[in-house]
Formats: structure tokens, sequence, C-alpha cells
């Protein structure tokens, strides 16, 4: 029988918990708390008191956590966020807040959004920690259980304790090495060609692949890779297209030319996405604002200042 009780947790152990399964390191744990590596193993041995389970084992050099570990860092996240709230039940004061937030986006949205909200951060929550993690295809049980607090995708898991909102739309366009190329200049010239694109794990094509395909529009794929940051390697220097979003052309695909799809192509919309538990929380509300604010800044191609 564990000789503590309830009583002795408090948020501190909590956040505890969730730091050493979230980087499955002591040493790192202890360096997001801003504490000594042997103060979180004496809290770790308090916690493991409390609730009866080793909590974390030995894998080669490091650790791993136990299913039980795993399943209370879920509550433990949950019972925080609450504690936050209670706290933040009056006025919100973001230069008080200390959380460490998660963001699921792809390097697409995470190159274009996420520096600028980064830096928004740094000057009006220096307390706030920002985790970003690709989205792939958004998982409703990412958002259900708490694995991040925000999603940024042209893909909305469909859900009805899901919220969604359109934060800008853009365009496709071709892009080519223009010096081993020109532009195609009709549409047989367009399938003729060899296509590099994009497959999100598992097997999971973009939805304008899936919606040319629909129309019957069939292109032969040479290569296709986990990420648009990786597009760029296998069309420069060779004869392939990729057709992507036209706002790649500042980040990813930054150098090659490019130009209007000689098909039909959809526009490509993209959202920010929570769970409904955040709808009214004060905090996530003011993140939410932060996040639209530098939406219309990086579509302007303006940079924001990092202090």
């Amino acid at each position: 029988m564990s000789k503590f009780d309830w009583s002795n947790l408090d948020a501190h152990l909590l956040q505890l918990l969730v730091a050493v399964v979230e980087t499955g390191s002591i040493t790192a744990a202890a360096q997001r708390l801003g504490v000594t590596q042997s103060a979180v193993s004496h809290l770790l041995d308090k916690l493991r008191g409390i609730v009866g389970d080793p909590l974390f084992v030995k894998s080669g050099r490091g650790i791993v956590a136990t299913a039980r570990a795993e399943d209370l860092a879920g509550q433990a996240r949950e019972l925080l966020r609450q504690l936050q709230q209670f706290a933040q039940s009056g006025e919100f004061d973001p230069s008080r807040w200390r959380t460490t937030l998660t963001i699921a986006a792809n390097d697409f949205q995470r190159d274009l959004l996420l520096p600028a909200l980064s830096a928004r951060l740094r000057q009006a929550a220096p307390g706030v920690s920002l985790r970003i993690i690709p989205s792939a295809v958004p998982r409703l049980d990412m958002l259900r259980s708490d694995d991040c607090q925000l999603v940024i995708s042209p893909r909305p898991p469909e859900g009805s304790d899901i919220v969604q909102k359109r934060l800008f739309e853009d365009l496709y366009r071709v892009f080519y090495d223009p010096a081993v190329r020109d532009a195609p200049q009709s549409e047989a010239d367009y399938l003729a060609a060899g296509h590099a694109t994009v497959v999100y794990e598992p097997r999971r094509s973009l939805d304008l692949d899936q919606h040319l395909i629909a129309k019957g529009i069939a292109r032969r794929f040479a290569v296709m890779v986990p990420s648009f940051s990786a597009l760029p390697a296998f069309v420069r220097g060779t004869p392939l297209l990729t057709t992507a979003p036209s706002l790649l052309a500042r980040h990813a695909l930054q150098g090659l030319a490019s130009c209007p799809p000689p098909v039909p192509c959809p526009s490509m919309p993209v959202y920010a996405i929570w769970h409904a538990r955040y709808q009214q929380d004060v905090a996530h509300r003011w993140l939410r604002a932060q996040l639209e604010a530098v939406v219309a800044p990086a579509l302007a191609g303006v940079t924001t200042p990092m202090n």
C-alpha cells in the first residue's frame, strides 16, 4: 500500500510527470522545469509512492514511460489546464502565464506562421514555451487527448467537439528548375512530365492530388516525400515538376521558378483547429488572437522582428 495519499499531489508533481513523459529524460525535464536533476529524481520517487507505479523504466541508456505513466500524464495535462483556468478566472495577464503550449503543424504552416507567433509569445508571454509537432493528417485524438492544444492544417478532423476557424487561403503553382526545363505550356506538357509530391504517413496524399485524380487527371509521380521541405532536393537540377501552395516560394521552394497550373486546381484553405474544451478558455482565446495577428503580415511577406 502506498505510504502517501492523493492529498500529497500538487501542480509541481503534475508538471514534473508531464515533463518527463514528454522529454523521455530526467535531464531534459530538469532543464525544462528549471530545477536540478536530483530534485526531479526526488519528486519522481514521491510520485511513485503516491500512485504505486514505477512510472519509468530503463531502456538502453534512457528511460521510457510505463503504460500507467502515459495514462496519468494525459490526466495531469487536463488537471493542469483546469488549474490554469481556475487561476485565470479573473483578468488574464499573459506576462504571468507559465505553461508549455503544443501546436501541431506541418512544415508549410509551421515556417509561414509560427516563427512570428513565437516572437509575439516571447514579448508578451515570456513564461510560455512553444512546442511544435508535425500534424501530418490531423487526428481527432490529438486534440481530444490534449496531445496538442492547437492544430494548423488544411484538413480539420471531423468531430462534434472540434472547433475550427479559417486563417487564410492559398493558390497552387507549378514549381520547376528553370536551369533544366521550361514551364509546362499545356495540360499535355504538364501530364507528360514526371512529378514530385507529398504523401503523409500512412500513405495519405494531398487534397490536391486526390482532387485531380477524381477529375481524371493522372500524373506520373517519380518521387513521393513526407513533407514540402523535402521537395527542393528532388526538383532542383531535374526536369521534375511539383504542384504546391504558392506561399512555399518564400520558404521551402525559394529559388525555383513557378507558373500557374495548366489544369484546374482548387484553392487550399488553412484552418486553426482546437478542441471545444478551449473555446471559452481565456488563455487559449488570447493565443488564438496572437495567431490571427501574425497571418496578415505573413501573407504580405512582412517579417516580425525577433528579440
